[in-house]
């Protein structure tokens, strides 16, 4: 990749400078931590290694250096806090919504940085303002991007990321970055990737397999940019990277190369798939392409995949978006043509622009709109795609996968960030969040609304919900009946199957009818045959619980939608959530040996073990306030949190909280109680 991509990585003041000042190297194998900061020393942050040596001088402020070869889960302190907890979940297709995008062909790799390579908190923040991606239905691969020379080079992605990620059914990979010259790249920490042992093993291989199991992700994104090699280096990152995907393979984990170094072992971008990068694809489970490509590269890439007995679609066809987003000109029929089959996959570097761009005044809707216009198109609807929008959406081209497949389902459309926190419909804290880990799944097509009238506005809105920090409102005029599809599912009906929708009307007068399909449609762009059912309505928030009779015995539920009928004016409809069960929701049993691990004033770490029985979504932490009230502290799927800033209330001298399982249903179970003396 081109240096001027690099700035966004680089660490800001003193941690920029270390790694160019001349002086003394930490030795390997040690770990180099710069003194008190600001933050609590209790606060864990997401994990990020060099491979073995460090760099000149010593780390900035809030930076810690570590080596990857001396790594061990032993000794890995913050493990609880960093291990995901959600399995991948598996995918189906659905029938396409529109006539363009195609299954089985092209898919979407992600290369995102969610925050600095120091400094991530472990387990979210107390801000809204995060990249709250939610359109996992076309995305098949995700990269954690970062590093950079002065903080570290291989990154582990945050638990959160990889628990939205896997209920979507997309898996997570971290990155491995040794940076070009230009940003302080040293090719001694190449050397150290690869290096052997006496045995010709590469333990640095084998370390990074043991980081990706430990923490529960799916494998290394390795990216060896640092100029000045020899066919010799070549040699030895060629059987790293063997070794790497073989003891991957057998751990159900996967490896991307990045199209840099080449058999001579020089670093030389080819934009391409030929004799100088072949060997490393076929070390590798994909690649992604440079983005120097061109229509004929590619197609001379998709060839040359074949004649080797590998996919096309193995190749990602880089698209850099970090700097104009949906303004970018790309030649995509170079990639996915819209009237002949698809040559190669797509790869976007760093979409997260749909927040980047934005003003520092952007609020969770600002970034929504943004993101939706980039993966659902300009008509912001997948099922009738702006013919004239120059950016072709991910949704105009790959079909979207869904993972609802089994029951309970149930989803409060919380997008994994909030201004505040909502718990049956009131206010439980106050405070902007953001834990992607809390996200549910989602709607995948977003939005379809079908009517022959005048179309409402669609949204994730955050200025009121039913749990969480979201729902989704319908506003605008309703001239016709409208149906707004929701979930592409493959769920079981029985008799005793039910679903049940908690809605609230804003403003003006709307029937309800919940929309069952069970079959696909006739085919791709064609809309789905429901059957509807009558919810009954009141005033504020109502759960209407709607039994599936009359339907296909033995059949499946396909999909789950609504369809609104105003009748007359403005119409502000808002859904907190949906469930399908097919029995009693059971609450969770009671969180085990809940205790208070670590604590320095009003900084807390917490850790316990699962009740018996499982099924359990996540986890609350409220506090007990001296009025009785509680308070929402956070939540998460790991089995250990840290809460920061707390201080004494009501001239309290100690501090009660209480920690619950929640179940799929969102049922809790009763509170572990722990109390924090001051």
């Amino acid at each position: 990749m081109n240096p001027t991509r690099r700035t966004v990585l680089l660490v800001a003041g003193t941690g920029a400078a270390a790694a160019l000042l001349p002086a003394g190297p930490a030795a390997a194998g040690q770990e180099a931590a710069a003194g008190p900061t600001a933050a609590s020393a209790l606060q864990p942050y997401a994990s990020y290694w060099y491979p073995d040596s460090f760099p000149s001088g010593s780390p900035g402020a809030g930076i810690t250096w570590r080596s990857l070869k001396a790594w061990s889960a032993a000794t890995d302190a913050d493990l609880a806090f960093n291990t995901a907890s959600v399995r991948l979940a598996e995918r189906f297709t659905p029938t396409p919504v529109n006539t363009t995008a195609r299954a089985g062909q092209a898919r979407i790799q992600s290369l995102v940085s969610f925050g600095p390579t120091a400094s991530n908190p472990s387990q979210g923040a107390a801000t809204a303002d995060y990249y709250a991606l939610t359109h996992w239905s076309y995305v098949d691969e995700l990269v954690f991007w970062g590093g950079s020379s002065g903080e570290g080079l291989i990154l582990a992605p945050n638990a959160p990321i990889v628990d939205a990620a896997h209920r979507h059914g997309v898996p997570v990979l971290g990155n491995v970055f040794l940076p070009p010259a230009a940003y302080g790249g040293q090719l001694q920490w190449t050397r150290d990737l690869v290096q052997k042992d006496a045995a010709g093993h590469y333990p640095l291989a084998a370390q990074l397999v043991a980081v990706a199991e430990a923490y529960g992700f799916d494998g290394w994104f390795v990216n060896a940019e640092t100029g000045g090699g020899n066919a010799a280096l070549a040699t030895d990152m060629l059987g790293f990277l063997t070794e790497l995907k073989a003891l991957s393979k057998a751990k159900g984990q996967r490896v991307t190369w990045y199209d840099s170094m080449t058999v001579n072992g020089s670093v030389s971008w080819q934009g391409a798939l030929n004799n100088q990068n072949r060997v490393f694809f076929q070390a590798a489970d994909t690649m992604f392409i440079d983005f120097r490509w061109s229509a004929s590269s590619l197609a001379s890439s998709g060839t040359n995949a074949q004649q080797i007995g590998r996919s096309r679609y193995e190749l990602w066809a880089g698209v850099d978006v970090e700097a104009n987003g949906w303004n970018r000109s790309v030649n995509w029929d170079a990639m996915v043509p819209s009237g002949s089959a698809h040559v190669v996959s797509v790869g976007f570097y760093r979409p997260e622009w749909t927040r980047n761009h934005l003003p520092a005044t952007r609020t969770p809707g600002d970034f929504h709109a943004a993101d939706d216009r980039f993966w659902s198109g300009r008509s912001l609807d997948p099922a009738r795609p702006d013919s004239t929008d120059t950016w072709r959406a991910p949704a105009v081209a790959v079909a979207d996968r869904s993972t609802v497949t089994g029951l309970p389902f149930a989803s409060t459309f919380n997008t994994g960030h909030g201004l505040r926190w909502y718990e049956d419909g009131e206010v439980t804290s106050t405070a902007q969040w953001n834990h992607l880990g809390l996200q549910d799944r989602l709607p995948s097509r977003r939005w379809v609304t079908r009517t022959t009238g005048r179309r409402p506005a669609v949204t994730f809105d955050f200025a009121d919900a039913w749990r969480g920090g979201s729902s989704v409102l319908v506003d605008g005029t309703l001239t016709a009946p409208t149906t707004l599809d929701l979930y592409s599912t493959r769920l079981p009906a029985g008799e005793d199957t039910v679903v049940e929708l908690t809605h609230r009307v804003d403003a003006g007068t709307v029937t309800v009818e919940l929309a069952v399909a069970t079959a696909e449609p006739s085919g791709p762009g064609q809309p789905y045959t429901y059957t509807y059912f009558p919810v009954t309505a009141g005033d504020g928030w109502e759960t209407s619980t709607v039994r599936l009779t009359g339907l296909p015995a033995g059949g499946a539920v396909h999909a789950l939608g609504v369809r609104l009928t105003g009748t007359g004016g403005a119409v502000k409809w808002r859904l907190g959530a949906v469930a399908v069960r097919d029995q009693d929701a059971q609450a969770p049993a009671t969180p085990a040996d809940a205790r208070i691990t670590a604590a320095s004033g009003g900084d807390l770490r917490l850790a316990w073990r699962a009740g018996t029985g499982g099924g359990v979504r996540h986890y609350t932490l409220h506090r007990v306030l001296p009025d009785g009230t509680r308070r929402f502290l956070g939540g998460t799927a790991q089995q250990a949190f840290f809460v920061g800033g707390l201080t004494p209330e009501g001239g309290e001298a100690a501090t009660r909280f209480e920690l619950r399982a929640v179940g799929e249903l969102y049922t809790a179970s009763a509170p572990a109680t722990l109390t924090h003396t001051w």
